[in-house]
């Protein structure tokens, strides 16, 4: 299986369990690992046999800037189905969330989740 990778995906947004964080936001960092099949895109150098990450930026981008969640594990949940429902050529889909700067007197560089869903032989989305 080929894998195309997007890192580093910068959104603002205001999720988090404290009402700060939903009234102030903060940024996120979002990265993608997406397992598919390439040999077509390879070989015909067309785009229609790929995922055009300008748009999947905009399918990420309206998860994070969109309605606020509590935990950035239910975001990179969210985020992992949209994509794999918007991308039936993506088999399986990993998902990375940092928020850097959660609203906590200590220091650090952030906390980051990572995700990994696919498709079960039924085309259902699963914990891989």
């Amino acid at each position: 299986m080929d894998k195309m990778k997007v890192k580093g995906m910068r959104f603002y947004g205001y999720h988090g369990v404290y009402p700060e964080e939903n009234k102030l936001g903060q940024q996120y960092s979002v990265d993608l690992e997406l397992y598919l099949d390439l040999e077509q895109a390879a070989v015909t150098d067309d785009l229609q046999y790929t995922v055009n990450y300008a748009e999947l930026h905009s399918v990420v981008k309206k998860m994070v800037e969109g309605p606020p969640v509590q935990l950035i594990e239910t975001l990179a949940g969210n985020i992992a189905s949209e994509v794999l429902e918007a991308y039936t050529m993506v088999n399986e889909v990993m998902v990375g969330v940092t928020k850097p700067h959660p609203p906590f007197d200590i220091h650090f560089d952030g906390v980051s989740v990572q995700l990994r869903r696919k498709r079960d032989e039924h085309g259902n989305i699963v914990r891989a």
